[in-house]
């Protein structure tokens, strides 16, 4: 086959593909004529991918617009119904599973309690499996309609092919080294040839957030994850910062004090243990708060209502921890946009914002703390799973919109 630069027609063609697509995705409808300039391609080219891509089914006429004395201009954009993608949120009280047309509409959703804050992993896969069953079945979508799934999990992910793919390593839940993609593989009936992707939890919220949320524009970005446990997603340039085992990002393990509170992981001083949502009902507890909800979202909403000098001691430290680890990010790693999600982030935000911010800026420094905005996340608690489905989406706009299985897969960020 041909080659120019070390590149082969197939490559040229996909990468064509690829740039239509993505920008039809992120920026359209958009005209054959606006295509040319956004995407560097000649017209003859812009008019070749499109018609490759109408005739699969993958881009559709979205109407027309004038133009400026001449025929009105068609507009194109990605068919809504070309193809479904799964995101799964494996959260430590429940699982939950949805699914969506490629247009993000949620067509079906499933969601399974965990009563053991997900430590068995068995329990688990059955829950996910379950979950993908029955979206598809609520939807009406066949396996083969299904471009792939997306898993946000807790913990470190790494791939590991001799164990038939991605491994994770949640310390706080107790996994070590649980062959999370295998698993699936056998109880996930039906789905044998549909590709799935597994990243971090922090990580996938973190590219909803940059895709079509508060991130939304940012080069350089943290997303921050608040729930029962700390994450987050740290963006520079771009791109996702993973680390040499895709293990960055574990912000919730930083120690704030030598000799600390005890955290989940073991560590003593850990961010986790002073702002996770445990963490802070665990601290209110000890000052004689007493939540009557059994589950955690609801105590926490308590504590967050309570009116006690208790209730606010606990809630002015958390403040000023969280803030404290926010100045680290902004001293280590420049962000321009800090956005705090998760749902007992987005639960507790509206509450500690003004103080987190004013936290941040005593103690970061001062050049780079008044260049970073620190926000809420736009998504809601649905982040995690949205973020999910991202991982078979970007899949598929790097492949061109190939339906194909053997299509190239892109690395979870």
């Amino acid at each position: 086959m041909a080659r120019s630069n070390g590149r082969t027609v197939r490559d040229l063609r996909r990468s064509n593909r690829s740039a239509v697509l993505r920008h039809l995705y992120f920026e359209g409808p958009l005209s054959r004529q606006e295509l040319g300039p956004v995407t560097g391609l000649s017209s003859g080219s812009i008019s070749n991918v499109a018609a490759e891509l109408i005739a699969e089914g993958v881009l559709e006429e979205a109407g027309a617009v004038d133009s400026d004395g001449g025929r009105p201009r068609t507009l194109l954009r990605v068919a809504p119904r070309c193809g479904h993608i799964a995101g799964v949120d494996v959260g430590e009280t429940r699982v939950r599973v949805e699914l969506f047309d490629l247009a993000r509409t949620e067509l079906a959703r499933a969601e399974r309690p965990l009563a053991d804050g997900g430590r068995d992993a068995g329990r688990v896969v059955t829950h996910i499996a379950e979950g993908l069953a029955a979206v598809l079945a609520d939807a009406g979508v066949a396996a083969g309609e299904l471009l792939g799934v997306g898993l946000g999990v807790p913990g470190i992910v790494d791939r590991e092919p001799t164990r038939g793919g991605a491994v994770v390593y949640a310390q706080t839940i107790g996994w070590d080294a649980v062959p999370l993609e295998a698993m699936l593989r056998t109880a996930a009936t039906g789905l044998d040839d549909v590709p799935f992707t597994v990243a971090n939890g922090a990580k996938t919220l973190g590219q909803a957030e940059m895709w079509f949320g508060a991130g939304r524009g940012a080069r350089n970005a943290v997303i921050a994850l608040i729930g029962s446990g700390v994450g987050a997603c740290v963006v520079t340039d771009g791109t996702a910062y993973g680390g040499a085992s895709s293990g960055a990002g574990e912000w919730g393990h930083t120690t704030m004090q030598l000799r600390g509170r005890r955290c989940r992981c073991g560590a003593r001083g850990c961010l986790e243990a002073y702002v996770g949502a445990e963490g802070m009902l665990e601290r209110w507890r000890e000052a004689g708060g007493e939540p009557a909800a059994a589950d955690e979202e609801s105590a926490l909403a308590e504590l967050l209502g309570a009116d006690d000098p208790a209730a606010r001691a606990v809630l002015d430290e958390t403040a000023e921890y969280l803030g404290a680890g926010i100045a680290d990010l902004v001293n280590l790693f420049n962000p321009e946009r800090i956005v705090l999600s998760g749902w007992a982030g987005l639960l507790a935000g509206p509450r500690l914002l003004p103080a987190v911010r004013g936290a941040t800026a005593m103690y970061a420094l001062r050049y780079p703390a008044a260049r970073a905005a620190i926000e809420m996340g736009r998504l809601g608690t649905d982040a995690v799973t949205v973020g999910a489905a991202t991982l078979p989406l970007s899949r598929f706009l790097d492949a061109g919109g190939t339906l194909h299985r053997d299509a190239a897969v892109a690395p979870a960020p």
